[in-house]
Protein backbone atom coordinates (compact mmCIF):
# COMPACT_ATOMS: atom_id res chain seq x y z
CA UNK A 1 0.00 0.00 0.00
CA UNK A 2 0.52 3.43 -0.79
CA UNK A 3 1.64 5.76 2.75
CA UNK A 4 3.37 9.13 3.97
CA UNK A 5 6.75 8.09 5.81
CA UNK A 6 9.54 10.31 7.36
CA UNK A 7 12.93 8.69 8.45
CA UNK A 8 14.08 12.16 10.36
CA UNK A 9 13.65 15.20 11.66
CA UNK A 10 12.52 17.68 10.01
CA UNK A 11 10.49 20.24 7.74
CA UNK A 12 7.72 18.90 5.85
CA UNK A 13 9.41 18.19 2.96
CA UNK A 14 10.98 14.71 4.83
CA UNK A 15 7.66 13.34 4.21
CA UNK A 16 8.29 10.50 0.96
CA UNK A 17 5.14 8.75 -0.59
CA UNK A 18 6.24 4.99 -0.34
CA UNK A 19 5.11 1.40 -0.27
CA UNK A 20 4.91 -0.48 2.71
CA UNK A 21 3.48 -3.25 3.84
CA UNK A 22 -0.43 -3.18 4.17
CA UNK A 23 -1.06 -3.81 8.22
CA UNK A 24 -2.51 -6.72 9.53
CA UNK A 25 -5.25 -6.05 12.64
CA UNK A 26 -4.92 -7.44 16.12
CA UNK A 27 -7.63 -9.34 17.78
CA UNK A 28 -8.95 -6.08 19.17
CA UNK A 29 -8.50 -4.23 16.05
CA UNK A 30 -10.26 -3.43 12.40
CA UNK A 31 -8.37 -2.99 9.23
CA UNK A 32 -9.67 -0.07 7.53
CA UNK A 33 -9.64 1.21 4.11
CA UNK A 34 -8.86 5.48 4.65
CA UNK A 35 -10.72 7.59 2.31
CA UNK A 36 -9.82 10.86 4.20
CA UNK A 37 -7.69 11.37 7.22
CA UNK A 38 -6.95 14.85 8.98
CA UNK A 39 -3.56 16.71 9.70
CA UNK A 40 -3.68 18.38 13.29
CA UNK A 41 -0.49 19.96 15.15
CA UNK A 42 0.67 17.41 16.48
CA UNK A 43 1.61 16.06 13.34
CA UNK A 44 4.65 18.69 12.31
CA UNK A 45 5.73 18.32 16.27
CA UNK A 46 6.76 15.12 15.52
CA UNK A 47 7.93 15.52 12.29
CA UNK A 48 10.24 18.27 13.26
CA UNK A 49 10.79 16.82 16.65
CA UNK A 50 10.20 20.10 18.41
CA UNK A 51 9.67 20.83 21.11
CA UNK A 52 13.29 18.85 21.94
CA UNK A 53 11.94 16.57 24.16
CA UNK A 54 10.11 14.65 21.63
CA UNK A 55 13.45 13.49 20.48
CA UNK A 56 14.12 11.53 23.58
CA UNK A 57 11.50 8.97 22.36
CA UNK A 58 14.12 8.14 19.19
CA UNK A 59 15.19 9.01 15.69
CA UNK A 60 12.06 8.24 13.48
CA UNK A 61 12.13 5.00 11.20
CA UNK A 62 9.59 5.12 8.26
CA UNK A 63 7.27 6.50 10.58
CA UNK A 64 3.39 7.08 9.56
CA UNK A 65 1.86 10.95 10.67
CA UNK A 66 -1.90 11.44 10.88
CA UNK A 67 -4.54 10.10 13.72
CA UNK A 68 -7.99 10.55 12.18
CA UNK A 69 -9.39 8.34 9.37
CA UNK A 70 -12.75 7.75 7.68
CA UNK A 71 -13.15 4.50 5.64
CA UNK A 72 -14.30 1.58 5.23
CA UNK A 73 -13.69 -1.80 7.40
CA UNK A 74 -11.90 -4.50 5.10
CA UNK A 75 -11.35 -7.18 7.75
CA UNK A 76 -12.05 -7.34 11.59
CA UNK A 77 -9.68 -9.49 14.30
CA UNK A 78 -11.05 -12.09 16.38
CA UNK A 79 -12.52 -10.49 19.05
CA UNK A 80 -14.32 -7.59 17.60
CA UNK A 81 -18.28 -8.15 18.02
CA UNK A 82 -19.07 -4.47 17.25
CA UNK A 83 -18.14 -4.24 13.74
CA UNK A 84 -17.86 -6.12 10.39
CA UNK A 85 -16.33 -5.91 6.85
CA UNK A 86 -17.59 -3.05 4.84
CA UNK A 87 -18.76 -0.74 7.80
CA UNK A 88 -17.86 2.93 7.09
CA UNK A 89 -16.60 3.97 10.47
CA UNK A 90 -14.31 7.51 11.08
CA UNK A 91 -12.24 7.14 14.65
CA UNK A 92 -8.05 7.63 15.70
CA UNK A 93 -5.35 5.19 14.70
CA UNK A 94 -1.67 5.80 14.43
CA UNK A 95 -0.38 6.13 11.01
CA UNK A 96 -3.30 7.39 9.45
CA UNK A 97 -1.49 9.11 6.34
CA UNK A 98 -1.57 6.14 3.97
CA UNK A 99 -4.94 3.50 2.19
CA UNK A 100 -5.04 1.12 4.94
CA UNK A 101 -4.45 1.86 8.97
CA UNK A 102 -5.41 -0.58 11.85
CA UNK A 103 -7.13 0.81 14.73
CA UNK A 104 -8.71 -0.36 17.95
CA UNK A 105 -12.30 -1.16 17.97
CA UNK A 106 -12.70 1.28 21.18
CA UNK A 107 -11.56 3.88 19.03
CA UNK A 108 -13.70 3.72 16.28
CA UNK A 109 -17.39 4.60 15.33
CA UNK A 110 -19.87 4.41 12.32
CA UNK A 111 -19.27 7.56 10.38
CA UNK A 112 -22.59 9.51 10.20
CA UNK A 113 -24.21 9.37 7.47
CA UNK A 114 -25.14 12.89 6.79
CA UNK A 115 -21.35 13.53 6.24
CA UNK A 116 -18.73 12.95 3.82
CA UNK A 117 -15.82 10.87 4.32
CA UNK A 118 -13.62 14.25 4.61
CA UNK A 119 -16.15 15.83 6.83
CA UNK A 120 -16.07 12.52 9.04
CA UNK A 121 -12.17 12.72 9.21
CA UNK A 122 -11.97 16.27 10.69
CA UNK A 123 -14.06 15.24 13.83
CA UNK A 124 -12.09 12.68 15.77
CA UNK A 125 -9.28 14.62 17.38
CA UNK A 126 -10.40 18.42 17.11
CA UNK A 127 -14.31 17.58 17.88
CA UNK A 128 -13.32 15.02 20.89
CA UNK A 129 -10.30 17.92 22.33
CA UNK A 130 -14.17 20.70 22.16
CA UNK A 131 -15.96 18.36 24.29
CA UNK A 132 -13.97 17.10 26.49
CA UNK A 133 -12.65 20.92 27.27
CA UNK A 134 -16.30 22.28 27.43
CA UNK A 135 -17.92 19.26 29.35
CA UNK A 136 -15.22 17.40 31.48
CA UNK A 137 -12.76 20.43 31.66
CA UNK A 138 -14.80 23.04 31.91
CA UNK A 139 -18.03 22.21 33.26
CA UNK A 140 -19.77 23.94 31.12
CA UNK A 141 -23.45 24.49 32.72
CA UNK A 142 -26.11 25.81 30.43
CA UNK A 143 -26.20 29.89 30.47
CA UNK A 144 -22.92 30.50 31.01
CA UNK A 145 -20.58 32.46 29.15
CA UNK A 146 -17.67 30.89 27.57
CA UNK A 147 -14.82 32.69 25.36
CA UNK A 148 -13.21 30.52 22.82
CA UNK A 149 -9.67 32.29 21.46
CA UNK A 150 -9.06 30.80 18.57
CA UNK A 151 -12.55 30.28 17.31
CA UNK A 152 -12.04 29.83 13.57
CA UNK A 153 -9.13 27.00 14.13
CA UNK A 154 -10.02 23.11 13.96
CA UNK A 155 -10.82 22.84 17.26
CA UNK A 156 -12.29 26.07 17.96
CA UNK A 157 -15.03 25.44 15.05
CA UNK A 158 -15.96 22.60 16.92
CA UNK A 159 -16.05 24.23 20.25
CA UNK A 160 -18.00 27.26 19.43
CA UNK A 161 -20.82 24.55 18.26
CA UNK A 162 -20.60 21.98 21.17
CA UNK A 163 -20.74 25.19 23.32
CA UNK A 164 -24.32 26.11 22.10
CA UNK A 165 -25.30 22.91 21.87
CA UNK A 166 -24.16 22.64 25.47
CA UNK A 167 -26.50 25.85 26.31
CA UNK A 168 -23.94 28.46 26.77
CA UNK A 169 -23.44 32.10 25.71
CA UNK A 170 -20.45 31.80 23.32
CA UNK A 171 -18.09 34.79 22.34
CA UNK A 172 -15.72 33.47 19.45
CA UNK A 173 -12.45 34.95 18.82
CA UNK A 174 -10.79 34.99 15.82
CA UNK A 175 -9.11 37.33 12.47
CA UNK A 176 -11.33 39.96 10.53
CA UNK A 177 -11.44 37.51 7.60
CA UNK A 178 -12.98 34.75 10.19
CA UNK A 179 -16.01 36.63 11.85
CA UNK A 180 -18.45 35.70 9.15
CA UNK A 181 -17.65 31.58 9.55
CA UNK A 182 -17.72 32.32 13.38
CA UNK A 183 -21.19 33.53 13.54
CA UNK A 184 -22.60 31.05 10.77
CA UNK A 185 -21.51 28.56 13.72
CA UNK A 186 -23.77 30.21 16.28
CA UNK A 187 -21.40 32.33 18.16
CA UNK A 188 -23.61 35.07 20.31
CA UNK A 189 -20.74 37.48 19.89
CA UNK A 190 -17.40 37.96 18.21
CA UNK A 191 -14.34 39.72 18.42
CA UNK A 192 -12.07 40.59 15.97
CA UNK A 193 -8.53 40.11 18.11
CA UNK A 194 -6.98 42.98 15.42
CA UNK A 195 -9.55 45.66 16.27
CA UNK A 196 -10.63 44.40 19.95
CA UNK A 197 -8.45 43.18 23.02
CA UNK A 198 -10.71 40.18 24.95
CA UNK A 199 -8.07 40.11 27.58
CA UNK A 200 -8.97 44.07 28.28
CA UNK A 201 -10.25 42.86 31.88
CA UNK A 202 -13.47 44.88 30.53
CA UNK A 203 -15.66 41.15 30.78
CA UNK A 204 -14.95 37.96 31.93
CA UNK A 205 -16.34 35.01 31.47
CA UNK A 206 -17.63 31.36 33.16
CA UNK A 207 -15.25 29.58 30.68
CA UNK A 208 -12.32 30.55 28.30
CA UNK A 209 -10.92 28.14 26.33
CA UNK A 210 -7.13 28.88 25.36
CA UNK A 211 -6.74 27.40 21.84
CA UNK A 212 -4.86 30.07 19.80
CA UNK A 213 -1.39 30.70 20.96
CA UNK A 214 -1.46 34.77 19.97
CA UNK A 215 -1.78 35.67 23.29
CA UNK A 216 -0.38 34.83 27.06
CA UNK A 217 -1.99 32.79 29.42
CA UNK A 218 -2.21 36.08 32.00
CA UNK A 219 -3.91 37.61 29.47
CA UNK A 220 -6.41 34.69 29.06
CA UNK A 221 -6.61 34.83 33.01
CA UNK A 222 -7.66 38.57 32.82
CA UNK A 223 -10.49 36.97 30.81
CA UNK A 224 -11.75 34.87 33.39
CA UNK A 225 -14.06 35.49 35.99
CA UNK A 226 -13.00 35.42 39.88
CA UNK A 227 -14.58 31.55 40.00
CA UNK A 228 -14.36 30.73 36.61
CA UNK A 229 -12.03 28.16 34.63
CA UNK A 230 -9.34 28.77 31.94
CA UNK A 231 -9.01 25.06 30.02
CA UNK A 232 -5.54 25.20 27.73
CA UNK A 233 -6.73 23.09 24.65
CA UNK A 234 -3.30 23.99 23.17
CA UNK A 235 -0.16 26.24 22.48
CA UNK A 236 -1.50 27.31 18.99
CA UNK A 237 -1.23 25.67 15.70
CA UNK A 238 1.45 27.60 13.87
CA UNK A 239 5.32 27.11 14.60
CA UNK A 240 6.82 29.69 16.94
CA UNK A 241 10.36 29.39 15.32
CA UNK A 242 11.24 31.83 18.09
CA UNK A 243 11.06 29.03 20.72
CA UNK A 244 8.46 31.29 22.65
CA UNK A 245 5.44 28.09 22.11
CA UNK A 246 7.56 25.80 24.26
CA UNK A 247 8.66 28.53 26.95
CA UNK A 248 4.51 29.10 27.00
CA UNK A 249 4.38 25.44 27.55
CA UNK A 250 6.09 25.30 30.15
CA UNK A 251 5.18 28.51 31.84
CA UNK A 252 1.65 26.92 31.61
CA UNK A 253 2.63 23.63 33.44
CA UNK A 254 4.64 25.37 36.22
CA UNK A 255 0.98 27.64 36.72
CA UNK A 256 -1.12 24.68 36.64
CA UNK A 257 1.34 22.86 39.36
CA UNK A 258 1.19 26.30 41.80
CA UNK A 259 -2.55 26.50 41.44
CA UNK A 260 -2.74 23.09 43.01
CA UNK A 261 -0.73 24.13 45.64
CA UNK A 262 -2.32 27.42 46.46
CA UNK A 263 -5.84 26.15 45.17
CA UNK A 264 -7.28 27.10 49.11
CA UNK A 265 -6.02 31.36 47.95
CA UNK A 266 -7.07 31.11 44.00
CA UNK A 267 -10.58 30.94 43.09
CA UNK A 268 -9.62 30.31 39.56
CA UNK A 269 -9.86 27.19 38.09
CA UNK A 270 -6.55 26.38 35.33
CA UNK A 271 -6.76 23.21 33.13
CA UNK A 272 -4.70 20.87 31.17
CA UNK A 273 -4.87 17.67 29.26
CA UNK A 274 -4.47 15.24 26.21
CA UNK A 275 -7.53 14.40 24.40
CA UNK A 276 -8.32 11.05 24.15
CA UNK A 277 -10.89 10.06 22.02
CA UNK A 278 -13.41 7.11 23.00
CA UNK A 279 -16.35 5.46 21.10
CA UNK A 280 -19.13 7.12 23.05
CA UNK A 281 -17.45 10.34 22.54
CA UNK A 282 -17.02 9.69 18.54
CA UNK A 283 -20.97 8.28 18.70
CA UNK A 284 -22.03 11.66 20.60
CA UNK A 285 -20.19 13.77 17.88
CA UNK A 286 -21.86 11.71 15.09
CA UNK A 287 -25.35 12.28 16.65
CA UNK A 288 -24.29 16.59 16.83
CA UNK A 289 -23.60 16.25 13.35
CA UNK A 290 -26.44 13.79 12.03
CA UNK A 291 -28.70 16.49 13.83
CA UNK A 292 -27.37 19.36 12.27
CA UNK A 293 -26.29 20.88 15.71
CA UNK A 294 -22.62 20.76 14.56
CA UNK A 295 -20.82 20.68 10.99
CA UNK A 296 -17.59 19.65 9.98
CA UNK A 297 -15.00 22.92 8.72
CA UNK A 298 -12.72 22.00 5.96
CA UNK A 299 -10.52 24.77 4.79
CA UNK A 300 -7.91 22.82 2.55
CA UNK A 301 -7.93 19.23 1.15
CA UNK A 302 -4.68 17.50 -0.29
CA UNK A 303 -4.02 14.33 -1.95
CA UNK A 304 -1.55 11.76 -0.43
CA UNK A 305 1.22 12.40 -2.88
CA UNK A 306 0.99 16.29 -1.06
CA UNK A 307 0.60 15.64 2.31
CA UNK A 308 3.78 17.54 2.98
CA UNK A 309 1.36 20.86 2.16
CA UNK A 310 -0.71 19.74 4.83
CA UNK A 311 1.83 19.39 7.15
CA UNK A 312 2.85 23.01 6.21
CA UNK A 313 -0.38 24.44 6.07
CA UNK A 314 -0.65 23.86 9.89
CA UNK A 315 2.57 24.64 11.02
CA UNK A 316 2.17 27.62 9.17
CA UNK A 317 -0.75 28.97 11.51
CA UNK A 318 -4.30 30.07 11.66
CA UNK A 319 -5.80 27.38 9.14
CA UNK A 320 -9.40 27.84 8.38
CA UNK A 321 -11.35 24.36 10.28
CA UNK A 322 -9.57 21.36 9.38
CA UNK A 323 -6.80 20.24 7.03
CA UNK A 324 -7.87 17.06 5.31
CA UNK A 325 -5.84 14.48 3.49
CA UNK A 326 -7.17 12.27 0.44
CA UNK A 327 -5.52 8.86 0.01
Amino acid sequence: MKAIVHSEFGPPDVLKLVEVAKPTPKANEVLVRVRAAAANPLDWHFIRGEPGVMRLMGKPNNRIPGADFAGEIESIGTSVTEFRAGDEVFGTANGTFAEYVCASAENVAQRPRALTHEQAAAIPVAGCTALIALRDKGNLRPGQKVLINGAAGGIGTFAVQIAKALGANVTGVCSTRNLDLVRSLGADHVIDYTAEDFASGERHYDLVLHVAGNRSLKDHRRAVAPDGTLVLVGGGVGRDTGGNQTLSTLRALALVTARGLFARLLRQRIRMFVAKSRRSDLELLAELCEAGTVRPVIGHSYPLAHAAEAVRCIEDGHPRGKVIVTP
